[in-house]
């Protein structure tokens, strides 16, 4: 997504070999979708054994507007990951982004969603965010 932020930095290059792996963010409700979920992160473990899963997150964490959990991947997988995420993700919202060093570029301005796009709370990122 193109920017002319340039007080966050959005117009900085970084190159490719920059990205360490890759972050993807599953979404659920914990009432609603939590089943869903369960079975999204079973068949990810299965498809793709090298997949590093984090922990269930029923609270808002980080800059994270919902219940999630992390699927870290190395940036190998992207190629295969990618493309099943977008057609097994079962409706579930799910932030995928690089792992580069720069939380704050990686989720406001290298990020890509599948499904709805949900507001991040960047601020987390402290004076970084407010420019």
């Amino acid at each position: 997504m193109p920017t002319n932020d340039k007080r966050a930095g959005a117009t900085r290059k970084p190159k490719p070999d920059a990205i360490v792996d890759y972050h993807a963010h599953v979404y659920y409700d914990p009432a609603t979708t939590r089943g869903n979920a369960e079975r999204l992160r079973e068949r990810i473990a299965k498809e793709f054994p090298g997949v590093k899963l984090g922990r269930w997150h029923d609270e808002h964490v980080g800059p994270h507007p919902g219940s999630t959990y992390q699927v870290a991947f190395p940036a190998t997988m992207l190629a295969s990951f990618v493309p099943w995420m977008m057609l097994n993700r079962d409706g579930l919202n799910v932030l995928l982004h690089p792992e580069t060093g720069d939380g704050y570029r990686d989720h406001a301005f290298h990020a890509a969603w599948f499904g709805q796009s949900l507001p991040l709370k960047l601020e987390t990122f402290g004076k970084r965010a407010r420019g």
